[in-house]
């Protein structure tokens, strides 16, 4: 279903009637509406991570502003920031490749060391060519000797990217295998965008849980789509970590199956070459917090924190640290309605243990130029 206004205003729009002593109530449209929970909880401020963190997931890069303006226009706030919050290392995943990655590393690797470590990219125009199994591992070679720290595919691979034919590739795609090889010999880690959240795949109306967010969004409708379902993308990015067991992957946002901790859990004790990443999904973790514990408990090496928090947000970094360190009951994920859906989160209260492995010390074992 195509979201256009008149679909919007039609499922968000209607009326509050009479209540049964005949007093009429005042109208109010539902995208207005925005409750105040009157319940009383303890709300702890968490001002700080209780460890030096590191961010392995975010953007601070030229890339998602169409190469326009840095996402980080201050570096100096941003380090500033970083102390402020206990964030040792920021991961840059913005770097592309050739020139661009050339600038980001100049602009926070280099001038900062220590402090940030950027991601290349793997430029698809390239697909155009029929030589591009051979062009990608030269393209990583060189990112490597510039000083990229690791690979971030993002989820346009099996959604949108094609071919010189026109196919739409997918992650297991064998024409890629040589690329995939080359990061492990490389020792860049792969930190793959597979797919989106389920409800992106569900028809957009009243019965969606991120119908607002999608009504903002349409774009990121995938449902209406030719393109693989969730579960047909979530598979193929299976198949390309079981086929190349020396190359470490990171599935992003909790390998997309953070409304699935069963499946994403299965994954990882299936792939031992597998790890996660928690970026940009504390509403969905939250909202289930004994099973998130549960999944941070059994694999408690394997998985990485991360934000996706771009432009650079301290108050959603506290958000998170509020989220793992403390047992606060239902607070809000976000700062600005609807965000990603109408409930609220609950703190998981992990212990000192926990909170140090998924906090850095995971993230500096699985990616080789974070332990330098």
């Amino acid at each position: 279903m195509k979201l256009t206004p008149a679909r919007i205003a039609h499922a968000v729009g209607r009326r509050l009637g009479m209540t049964r002593n005949g007093v009429r109530l005042r109208r109010q449209l539902l995208c207005d509406y925005a409750p105040r929970s009157v319940l009383v909880t303890v709300g702890t401020e968490v001002r700080a991570a209780r460890f030096p963190a590191v961010d392995v997931h975010n953007h601070l890069g030229r890339w998602l502003n169409q190469g326009r303006a840095w996402m980080a226009p201050d570096v100096g706030a941003l380090v500033a920031a970083m102390d402020e919050l206990n964030v040792a290392t920021t991961v840059n995943l913005d770097g592309r490749w050739d020139a661009e990655l050339d600038a980001n590393l100049d602009r926070y690797d280099r001038a900062h060391p220590g402090r940030f470590l950027t991601f290349c990219h793997l430029d698809w125009s390239l697909l155009t060519d029929r030589r591009f199994p051979e062009l990608f591992p030269a393209m990583l070679r060189r990112a490597k000797d510039a000083g990229a720290g690791g690979i971030k595919v993002w989820k346009d691979l099996g959604l949108d990217v094609r071919d010189h034919a026109g196919t739409l590739m997918q992650p297991d795609d064998p024409r890629l295998h040589d690329t995939w090889e080359t990061a492990a010999e490389l020792d860049l880690p792969v930190l793959m965008h597979t797919a989106d959240p389920m409800a992106f795949w569900l028809p957009a109306d009243g019965t969606n849980e991120r119908f607002e967010e999608l009504a903002l969004h349409p774009d990121w409708h995938h449902g209406s789509r030719a393109v693989p379902a969730h579960d047909e993308l979530v598979t193929a990015f299976e198949r390309v970590v079981a086929a190349h067991p020396r190359t470490t992957f990171v599935g992003a946002h909790v390998a997309s199956c953070a409304e699935d901790l069963d499946r994403a859990s299965a994954m990882l004790d299936r792939y031992p070459n597998l790890v996660v990443d928690l970026a940009a999904r504390e509403a969905e973790l939250g909202r289930q917090p004994r099973a998130a514990a549960a999944f941070l408990t059994r694999h408690p090496d394997r998985v990485l924190w991360g934000t996706d928090s771009f432009p650079y947000r301290p108050e959603q970094l506290r958000t998170w640290f509020r989220l793992l360190e403390t047992t606060d009951e239902h607070f809000p994920y976000g700062t600005e309605p609807p965000q990603q859906g109408r409930w609220s989160v609950y703190g998981m209260g992990l212990d000192d243990a926990l909170l140090r492995a998924v906090y850095a010390d995971n993230a500096r074992r699985i990616v080789p130029a974070l332990r330098v």
